[in-house]
């Protein structure tokens, strides 16, 4: 915590969003779930293996309606146990494409485990402790299971598919289409299943569940700007998922991006990946403008700020190539407070806009359609949200930052001597 305090020392509105973050009362929803886990051990430990594999999506999902909770918690909790046996290099092909063919008949047998995954696998408990995680989704209303099991087929069958050499060239993805239905198989089925969930709550309208395309897009725009800032750590892990159809116009080879030679090119792929991604903005809009429930809202939105912000903070940016880059904590506790209306949203996504029009150089070969899709996300905002609240990313009052700030540095002085 220290340490994002001080990575936002000179950010004063981060300070204080650092400090509202830290010290708020938890939610009535928190509070209630807390309550409910005292009662139930196998939930709570459920929940244990919510937080050791995704601290983030633990703390949305925690927070969303009773309904809801725990079928978001264990759809998250099944589709990272196929998600790691998908990933595991030291399963056997054979053996690893029957698990994920039949994943979805895994999560009906009472008390299946896994103790094959190898020892470096870094979700390995999960699935060693599984028959924990079947247990609660075999208590599930049947409507929840059912969306649950379908999704999981359908994911597991796809990445069977590109495990076994299908829709790409030998460890590459060869083609956008390709890179598409990719992304589609680990993270927009995510969507649709999500969306699934929401409609079978009655949280929200069916019309949610209907509209597939802006479901598939929400997930498409996570799992791409995520693939895009991984660069470095993919590269050295030896998986490559940036399409040769958009790579191959800058390098031979897609290591080439790291030489200093291969600078402007490697410049002009990176902002030629982030234009595929910000394509899809005013669907990502667009879906979020349907719903109705907070809660939901609110799970929606965060990711899709932090993804926004991510994505403005690779354009243009050649540290991808050396390191996986990241929001400061400030920024992204920051956002996460803003994100509760549809306005406030839509004012977070035009500033990361905005910032990535100010960086988009006219001698970047992208350049023209970089402006042009940003003419469209800017158009789809004119159109849609009207509301002049939506002109302007949120500001907190001017002195009670500099406050705030000033309290901060007292501390972090106090802290540097005491060490």
């Amino acid at each position: 915590m220290l340490n994002a305090f001080a990575q936002s020392i000179t950010r004063p509105s981060e300070i204080k969003a650092l400090f509202t973050y830290k010290f708020a009362p938890k939610s009535e929803n928190i509070r209630r779930h807390r309550q409910s886990l005292t009662k139930d051990e196998n939930k709570r430990r459920c929940y244990e293996y919510l937080n050791m594999t995704s601290r983030s999506f633990a703390a949305v999902i925690q927070e969303l309606d009773d309904q809801l909770r725990d079928a978001v918690c264990l759809f998250y909790l099944v589709l990272r146990g196929l998600d790691t046996i998908e990933d595991d290099m030291t399963l056997d092909l054979d053996r690893k494409v029957e698990l994920l063919r039949s994943f979805d008949k895994v999560i009906y047998e009472k008390g299946w485990t896994f103790n094959e995954s190898g020892p470096n696998e870094k979700d390995r408990e999960l699935l060693v402790h599984f028959d924990v995680v079947i247990e609660e989704f075999l208590k599930l209303n049947p409507k929840f299971q059912q969306v649950i099991a379908d999704i999981t087929k359908r994911m597991g069958n796809g990445m069977a598919d590109y495990a076994t050499g299908e829709h790409r060239e030998n460890t590459s993805v060869a083609t956008i289409a390709d890179f598409d239905l990719y992304c589609h198989y680990v993270a927009g089925l995510v969507g649709h299943g999500l969306s699934d969930l929401f409609s079978a709550s009655n949280l929200e309208a069916p019309e949610v569940a209907s509209n597939t395309e802006l479901s598939n897009n929400m997930g498409l725009f996570l799992q791409k700007t995520n693939i895009i800032r991984d660069y470095r750590e993919d590269l050295e892990e030896g998986r490559q998922f940036w399409p040769r159809e958009i790579w191959g116009d800058y390098a031979d080879n897609f290591s080439d991006f790291i030489k200093p030679e291969h600078q402007d090119q490697a410049r002009a792929c990176l902002n030629a990946m982030v234009l595929n991604v910000l394509d899809l903005v005013p669907d990502v809009l667009s879906y979020m403008q349907q719903l109705h429930n907070q809660s939901v809202f609110n799970f929606c939105a965060i990711p899709q700020v932090m993804a926004i912000a991510t994505l403005n903070l690779v354009f243009n940016n050649m540290d991808v190539y050396k390191r996986n880059v990241k929001i400061r904590k400030g920024e992204a506790v920051e956002l996460i407070l803003a994100s509760t209306s549809m306005d406030s949203v839509v004012s977070i996504f035009r500033h990361y806009v905005h910032e990535i029009s100010k960086k988009n150089d006219a001698r970047d070969p992208n350049f023209i359609n970089v402006s042009m899709a940003i003419g469209k996300i800017e158009q789809w905002i004119t159109t849609n949200i009207p509301s002049s609240d939506a002109n302007a990313r949120p500001q907190s009052s001017y002195m009670t930052p500099i406050i705030i700030c000033i309290i901060a540095v007292i501390f972090l002085a106090i802290y540097q001597n005491l060490q």
